[in-house]
Formats: C-alpha cells, sequence, structure tokens
C-alpha cells in the first residue's frame, strides 16, 4: 500500500507537469472505485487551472478555484504524467489531460489495479470526512515528543498502534512505523502510557528522519508502487526491519522476531528494542 512517502514522491513526481495548466479533457473508464467517481467530474473540471498540487496524509490534493480533487492511491494505485497519444492499460482508470499556454497536451493518468482508491471532488476539502478528524502532519512542526507524549498519556494501547492512528498523527503506516520504533529503541507491543517523555522525543526524531530518508529515495516498492514518473522508489534497500523476520539484527545479530498486531506483519530486535 502506498504510504505517506509514496504520495509525496508522486506529488513531487506530477507537480511540474500540471501546475497552472488548464483541464483540456476528462475521461472516466471505471467510474466504481472505493468511492463512485462522481458523474459532475468532468463539468466541475474542464477549462479550469490547477493552483496548487498539495498532499494531506495520503491523499492528493488538487487545488482548483472552486474546489479540491482529492485522489486517493489506496493499496495499489498510481498516477503518471504521459504523452497524450500513450493507449491506456487494463488498469487505467481516470484520464485528466492538461494543456498549456502553448497548447501542449500531457495527461495525468490514475492506475489501479484492486480498484480501492478514489477520485473525488470536494468543494470544501477541510470539512470533508476524509479530512476533517485527521491529527498532524508527521514532519510538520507541530508534531513534537511532547504533543506525541499528551495523546498518550491515557493511552494503554500498543505505541505501534498509537503511531498508526491517523487521528493521532498521519501517514505513519506500517513499514515505516517497524522502522521508526526499531530506530528509537521501541518494542512495538509496549503500551503507550507506560512510555516516558525522553523516548517520546526521541521516537518522534525517529519517524521524521525515516520518512525524510524514504521521501528522499523516493518510497518504497514492494509490488505496486511507481513515482509520478513511472520510476519504482528505493527506500526498500534501506528497511532494518520491515520484510526481514527471521534473518538477523544488522545492529547486534539478534535473529528479528516476527509477530502480527491488527492483522499486519510486525517486525523487531527484542535485544536493540526495549520492553519496558
Amino acid at each position: 500500500m502506498p504510504e505517506l512517502p509514496e504520495v509525496e514522491t508522486s506529488r513531487r513526481g506530477i507537480r511540474p507537469h500540471i501546475l497552472n495548466k488548464q483541464v483540456s479533457s476528462v475521461e472516466v473508464r471505471v467510474s466504481k472505485l472505493r468511492w463512485p467517481v462522481p458523474d459532475s467530474l468532468e463539468y466541475q473540471l474542464m477549462g479550469r487551472e490547477l493552483l496548487a498540487v498539495n498532499r494531506r496524509a495520503k491523499y492528493l490534493l488538487l487545488e482548483f478555484e472552486h474546489g479540491t480533487l482529492m485522489i486517493h492511491l489506496g493499496m495499489s494505485g498510481s498516477v503518471r504524467v504521459l504523452k497524450e497519444w500513450a493507449e491506456p492499460g487494463k488498469h487505467d482508470h481516470v484520464d485528466i489531460s492538461f494543456k498549456d499556454k502553448a497548447g501542449q497536451v500531457c495527461v495525468l493518468r490514475y492506475n489501479d489495479p484492486r480498484k480501492f482508491g478514489a477520485v473525488l471532488w470536494l468543494e470544501d476539502v477541510e470539512s470533508s470526512e476524509q479530512i476533517k478528524h485527521l491529527g498532524p502532519e508527521p514532519l510538520s512542526a507541530d508534531f513534537t515528543g511532547y504533543y506525541l507524549h499528551q495523546q498518550a498519556k491515557t493511552r494503554s494501547v500498543a505505541i505501534k498502534q498509537l503511531i498508526m492512528d491517523n487521528k493521532v498523527v498521519v501517514g505513519v503506516g506500517n513499514i515505516y512505523a517497524n522502522e521508526a520504533l526499531f530506530t528509537a529503541g521501541i518494542r512495538p507491543t509496549l503500551p503507550a502510557n507506560k512510555i516516558g517523555y525522553a523516548r517520546y522525543q526521541r521516537l518522534v526524531s525517529s519517524i521524521k528522519q525515516v520518512l525524510s530518508q524514504a521521501i528522499a529515495q523516493g518510497g518504497t516498492t514492494l509490488k505496486d508502487f511507481v513515482g509520478g514518473d513511472g520510476k519504482p522508489g528505493y527506500f526498500q534497500q534501506e528497511l532494518q526491519v520491515y520484510g526481514r523476520a527471521g534473518l538477523a539484527c544488522y545492529v547486534c545479530g539478534t535473529q528479528l522476531e516476527d509477530i502480527r498486531m491488527q492483522g499486519r506483519s510486525t517486525v523487531y530486535c527484542s535485544k536493540c528494542q526495549k520492553g519496558r
């Protein structure tokens, strides 16, 4: 599943090619995604200039004067910018064409093999059900050790579960939760309210470090993900624990353990990551 670094990589990849250009056509081949593509999409977009390409959590936000086009990549989705003559493939569900002032056209193409993503039109994105309950961005100044410690004080859930809660902080998916907890030396199963302030400072620093490194590497490609240029991400080569269950810890040599938490693979080092 594309997580925050993959969505940010996509945003940076498509932005230079479509920003400040005018929508010249909209083609919806498959409308039955996680949420149906609205019938009014062509009406809302045709002739409109794209003013900004932003991201909130795992959502791409294409900002127009009168509203926002929200794209969610779901489990296996991607967006790419292609030449206008590029033939669509089997899972290419939505095309939005953009024209510059010289008349040159490019196509923003949404591909989603599993159809778990979404392409939605929102007149007020901040009050939408997808956005209004979200916590702070993990790379923002609002996400601090103090903030996370305060959030955890009354919660006995496992720390991994806490940092994957989008109401607490957005965009820390399974891959990066595993990696950040390893870097911070915290066992994923430790109750959130049993962790002290200093360790939360370290954990927040680790989350920011891991996500920043992943973005710099173009995200993590384990199966389907490609960036806006069609290229895979390379952060999988930097993974310390995720996907390495049963192998030796790079730091101490201990065999990495794998447990299931909320149905997700959770890999950790019993020596490097303290259980108390």
